[in-house]
């Protein structure tokens, strides 16, 4: 037992690199992460298309589903698969060449060198630097992944009917997207690094509050005055769907305060509708494109099924786990954040910026990152079905049943998953689960009536 206690403590200060002897290989080992998640995923996303390619309806759908829309939705999962093998290499590829070829170290001194000219400020201002590395960063991100992002939206989304944008609403949205990035990521960036500079060794509860205080902002200013910069926000209209989902929230004593309709179809065919808001101040939106092909009923149910998220606290249950693991993640950041041997092995020999400590450890958090977003999905799913659960209770089983299909067959939804790749992936189940659950649980309840 003492054996193994000695052996752990050893590896772990190999690991930080808190002993004399030669570097623990960090950059080796994030390529050997990378490489592993890389394989796994294209093995899962193999599975995924290989179901895909089949011309037979499962059997469990073929009451809900014609051959011609399973066809449908066959071709759209595999246009998309097809173009998520090159664009997971493409990204494996840039991955790696910026590793192998130390572009973070070149980055930041390309940002010493504008920071200099621009303010004639050298590099021991290092939150200035920070932010004009994350700047340059995102701009070479939006080069690199724009013809992949034009392919998807113009040929993949276009091909099936479910782009409406124009190529200078795109452009438009791009621009506007970094404006409004910028105005407030690099206040946000800068106020991150310097608590940190502040704070000592326990910065890392200092800042996880921070963080905190920081998402509750956004999820509060979002809604009312990022989103109308990008679509139309009008109240639903009086009339009988109003006059329903007043009832509805009513009913489970939701504390709605207003109700908006968002032109969706601006963008995409795709259909969505949510809530947001705090305490006693929620606001219900409605996509244009879910108002278009469900009736007020099958609305109804889908919003019950929203409603069921707050009735069973799932957002704050949510928030808490994730807001457990961002502890986690600083917390861990603070072992390392002085670690010289890391810098070194990535190529930064001479200096050691916060903001490059923070990425880099975040290339070595990667495969914990993988489990617990596989967790993550695990609760989500479970949440779904408590969700789908309450409105079905509410006397909306048959609406939410044909509300899902209808919604599954308008997005051309995947019809034949295969189910290793669903429960690694995804965070809701599938369709026929869902609908398994719902009619099992409603026929029960008929039978005990």
């Amino acid at each position: 037992m003492k054996t193994f206690h000695d052996n752990f403590h050893r590896s772990w200060d190999a690991l930080l690199g808190t002993k004399d002897g030669s570097p623990f290989p960090y950059k080796e080992c994030v390529l050997g992460f990378m490489y592993t998640v890389f394989l796994w995923e294209e093995y899962l996303r193999y599975r995924h298309y290989r179901n895909l390619r089949s011309k037979v309806r499962p059997k469990a759908l073929q009451e809900y589903v014609t051959e011609e829309e399973f066809h449908k939705a066959q071709a759209y999962g595999l246009d998309k698969t097809r173009f998520g093998f090159v664009e997971s290499l493409y990204n494996e590829i840039i991955s790696t060449l910026t590793l192998t070829l130390n572009l973070l170290p070149w980055l930041w001194g390309v940002s010493g060198v504008v920071l200099f000219k621009l303010t004639g400020y050298d590099s021991e201002y290092e939150i200035s630097q920070s932010v004009i590395f994350f700047a340059l960063q995102t701009i070479l991100h939006t080069i690199i992944s724009l013809p992949f992002s034009l392919y998807s939206t113009f040929v993949i989304e276009e091909r099936h009917g479910f782009n409406k944008q124009t190529m200078k609403l795109f452009f438009s949205d791009i621009v506007k997207g970094h404006l409004i990035g910028g105005a407030i990521g690099m206040p946000f960036l800068a106020g991150f690094l310097k608590i940190i500079k502040i704070s000592g060794e326990n910065f890392y509860f200092y800042v996880w509050l921070f963080m905190v205080a920081f998402q509750l902002f956004i999820v509060t200013i979002y809604p009312t005055f990022i989103q109308p910069i990008f679509n139309k926000v009008e109240p639903l209209p009086e009339g009988e769907l109003r006059s329903m989902i007043e009832a509805l929230a009513s009913r489970i004593h939701f504390p709605l305060t207003k109700l908006f309709v968002i032109d969706g179809s601006k963008r995409s065919g795709h259909s969505n509708a949510y809530f947001y808001g705090f305490f006693k101040n929620k606001r219900i939106v409605l996509f244009d494109t879910l108002m278009e092909h469900s009736d007020n009923e099958q609305i109804c149910a889908v919003l019950a099924h929203e409603l069921g998220h707050w009735a069973c606290n799932h957002t704050l249950k949510m928030l808490a786990f994730n807001q457990v693991q961002l502890f986690a993640v600083f917390y861990l950041f603070s072992q390392f954040i002085h670690n010289k041997d890391m810098y070194t092995s990535f190529g930064f020999t001479d200096t050691m910026p916060t903001l490059i400590g923070f990425l880099l450890f975040n290339y070595l958090y990667s495969p914990v990152e993988s489990i617990t977003g596989f967790i993550t999905n695990v609760i989500s799913r479970r949440y779904e079905y408590q969700a789908d659960a309450f409105a079905r209770e509410l006397g909306y089983a048959a609406s939410l049943a044909s509300g899902l299909i209808k919604l599954q067959l308008k997005n051309l939804g995947t019809m034949n998953p295969d189910w290793l790749h669903s429960m690694y992936h995804r965070s809701h189940p599938e369709l026929i689960e869902r609908l398994n659950a719902i009619n099992q649980t409603d026929l029960k309840t008929k039978k005990a009536e």
